[in-house]
Parts: structure tokens; C-alpha cells; sequence
């Protein structure tokens, strides 16, 4: 990641901002939340854009056609520099990194030239100003793209990640980032202070809990909420077997637990209820 180079500073953003992240191919959970209404100057998507679903090439049209600003993913690079698989970070064994393989081949199949070409464009780090504080936004950590920074993690973890975006951009007051899937927020404190660390959690896949809803974030003058996105997720599972991806996630859609939750640290697995994740 090229924190020093590629990053796009938006300055100060008036009123509430609309966070979030993973639409992963699910042209339905897109358009609902597009239906939010959120102006494209107060919206802001931690990346991976295309992945699990459907509809890479109606995602990323729409995603396009709205104008707001991404922060580049795995999946971003992977599909944008047409590498061989979706560079998530999970072990070779892992059932993630075995089912990725066939809705990577989809999506890389159906993506066209103008949407790649748009994913390289897309920055590896966005800061702003909002309410009297200043955020970057990455897509997993500062130390790698596809960093998993859970909400179990250690303070320690986290204020690594901070320390490495502060060394390159200045002092943060916050973290907005993504690429695990899970909505959750952390307050740490580090040498420089207390960092308020938010995952903005996905919209395309729900968030291992057994609701089909899926998940994102406002921030506002309390602070940040998440909220809830309700969509047409049967539509979005019955668009996946159509178009043969019946792999696992298109259940994820109906049930809202993922077939690969042994990639999850051990105390977010099935079953789980005392950890604050959305």
C-alpha cells in the first residue's frame, strides 16, 4: 500500500456520512443503499466492490454512476491488475480461499475494461475532517490491503495500524475501515492519544450472525451508529444460482452465516453473542 502516494485527502465533509463497505457483487444490496439517499460528497466505501455475488459488472456501474469516493481493495487490485485470484489473505487451506476461487473466475469474467481501469484509479487511503476530527479510511490495515483487523484483536494491534498511518499522513483522531465483513468500533489508546477505530462492516454479505440484513454506518455529531440494510436478499441469493454460484455464500444470503467462519477467530464463531459486532 502506498499510503504516502496514492491518497486522496477530501477535507472537511459537512452533515451526517454514509460508511460502508463489501457491496461484493450483490447488485440489490447496492441499490438499496444508494435508495438511502446519502449525497455522493457525504459517502464514502472502504472497497471490494466485486466479489461473493452475482453482478460485478451492475455493481461497479453503479457504484460509478454515483460518484462517491472508494478506498481500492484486494479485490480492486486483484480484478483491476487482472491477477490470478482475489488476494483476501486467508490461508491456502482455508474454505474461504477455496470457494473464492469460482466467484473470483465469475467476476473476472464478466467485468469490462472500463471498470478496471476505474478499480486501479481508486486511492489506498482517503482521510477527512468531520466534526472536528480527522478519519482515514483504508480498506483493511495500514500494513497490508488485506489485513484482517478483528474486533477481538489485542489494543496493541490497532494502534500499530494507527502509528503506520500516522507516520505517513499525520496525526488521526480515527480509523474507518473494512474487509472483514464485521461492523464494529474500538477506542484505544496510543502514544498520540485515543483513536476511535470503525469497521463500517459490509453491505453485499450479512455479518456471520444469522440475520439476513447486512450492515453499514453513519457518522454523525453522536458519533457513529450502524445501521441495518434491508434489500431483497432472495433476489440476490436466486441471481447467484442462476448464475451457477452455489458454492455456499448464496446460502449466507438467506441464512446470514458464512460457510467459511473457521477463518474467524475462534471466539466469533457460530454461536457467539457477547462480542459488540453488528
Amino acid at each position: 500500500m502506498d499510503l504516502h502516494g496514492n491518497h486522496s485527502a477530501l477535507g472537511t465533509l459537512e452533515g451526517p456520512l454514509l460508511l460502508f463497505g463489501g457491496p461484493y457483487s450483490n447488485r440489490h444490496a447496492t441499490e438499496a443503499v444508494l435508495d438511502l439517499g446519502f449525497p455522493a460528497d457525504r459517502t464514502i466505501c472502504t472497497g471490494d466492490i466485486c466479489a461473493y455475488c452475482a453482478d460485478p459488472l451492475q455493481t461497479a456501474r453503479l457504484v460509478m454512476a454515483a460518484g462517491f469516493p472508494v478506498v481500492a481493495g484486494n479485490c480492486e487490485d486483484s480484478l483491476g491488475n487482472r491477477r490470478d485470484d482475489c488476494g483476501c489473505g486467508f490461508d491456502e487451506n482455508a474454505t474461504c480461499n477455496l470457494l473464492a476461487g469460482q466467484w473470483f473466475a465469475h467476476a473476472d469474467k464478466l467485468l469490462d475494461d472500463p471498470a478496471r481501469e476505474w478499480m486501479l484509479r481508486c486511492p489506498d487511503v482517503i482521510t477527512f475532517e468531520a466534526y472536528g476530527k480527522r478519519y482515514a479510511v483504508i480498506h483493511g490495515g495500514a500494513s497490508a490491503v488485506n489485513r484482517f483487523v478483528w474486533p477481538t484483536e489485542p489494543d496493541a494491534v490497532l494502534a500499530e495500524e494507527v502509528a503506520l498511518i500516522e507516520a505517513a499522513l499525520g496525526s488521526v483522531d480515527g480509523v474507518v475501515a473494512g474487509h472483514t465483513g464485521m461492523a464494529f468500533e474500538r477506542r484505544i489508546q496510543t502514544p498520540t492519544g485515543e483513536k476511535h477505530w470503525i469497521n463500517a462492516g459490509a453491505i453485499g454479505l450479512p455479518a456471520h450472525d444469522g440475520d439476513p440484513r447486512t450492515s453499514y454506518a453513519v457518522l454523525d455529531e453522536n458519533g457513529v451508529r450502524f445501521e441495518r440494510l434491508t434489500y431483497d436478499y432472495e433476489g440476490a441469493a436466486a441471481d447467484m444460482r442462476d448464475a451457477g454460484l452455489r458454492a455456499g455464500y448464496d446460502r449466507s444470503l438467506l441464512c446470514g452465516w458464512w460457510p467459511s467462519e473457521e477463518s474467524f477467530p475462534e471466539e466469533m464463531q457460530r454461536g457467539i453473542t457477547s462480542l459488540d459486532v453488528v
